[in-house]
């Protein structure tokens, strides 16, 4: 008798917002997810505001599932939010978080193109670029996000590139960006180190458009973002094999 193979479920799991875009790019992220792996059973879930819930999801799961963060930053979320919300739904003996995304060089690259979307030429060495993330409590977190803005060069001529995190006062955007004309910046593009359009996204548009300032768009739902889901799921689940 031929027995089943038996998928480990990826639960993709969002903050979530309390604006529809930042969900709708979730499920987005999430089918593009299931079309470059076929077979996979991929669920999408929120620590908060939009549903269903990661403890909901969890608690529907077969005995075993990957729950891989949605998130960029291995900050709150990822190291206190999602583990407790994995133990409380008692789950913790049958369920593996993946790591974050973080400063993955496919999500880099997405950064780039979205750069040059606003048809900015990668051999334009007047062009300086404002890296925008949310930020963090954590300095740990915000040290790495800060080693997206010098990668972000790689293969361009731009003349220079700086991050700054939207929830920090220190250093302003504006500050940000007088320090890249000092750089020698001409022209200032700003990039959104986002995986979704929302409030936060939106306050930096505001801000680049009293400024004159090109922004490109958050990373979306790329195949690259998958690309780097996909890669997260499959180390957590290799590690539970060779365990």
């Amino acid at each position: 008798m031929r027995v089943a193979r038996v998928v480990t479920p990826l639960v993709l799991v969002a903050h979530g917002s309390a604006d529809p875009r930042s969900a709708a790019n979730a499920r987005a992220i999430g089918r593009e997810v299931a079309r470059l792996r076929p077979g996979l059973d991929v669920r999408v879930a929120f620590c908060e505001h939009n549903s269903p819930g990661l403890v909901d999801v969890l608690r529907d799961c077969p005995d075993r599932a990957v729950v891989a963060p949605l998130l960029l930053a291995n900050a709150y979320h990822a190291r206190v939010d999602i583990p407790s919300q994995i133990a409380g739904c008692g789950a913790a003996d049958r369920v593996l978080q993946a790591d974050v995304l973080g400063e993955d060089d496919r999500l880099v690259s997405v950064l780039r193109q979205r750069v040059t979307e606003l048809r900015v030429s990668r051999r334009d060495n007047r062009i300086g670029v404002l890296v925008v993330a949310i930020g963090s409590s954590d300095p740990v977190a915000n040290a790495h996000t800060a080693g997206v803005a010098p990668r972000l060069l790689a293969g361009t001529r731009w003349a220079a590139a700086t991050t700054a995190f939207a929830t920090h006062p220190e250093p302003s955007l504006a500050e940000s960006v007088q320090r890249l004309r000092h750089m020698g910046a001409r022209r200032v593009v700003i990039a959104p180190w986002f995986l979704a359009p929302g409030r936060i996204p939106d306050r930096l548009e505001r801000f680049a458009r009293d400024a004159g300032l090109a922004m490109a768009a958050p990373l979306g739902a790329h195949r690259l973002v998958a690309e780097t889901v996909l890669a997260r799921f499959d180390r957590a689940a290799g590690a539970r094999i060779a365990a």
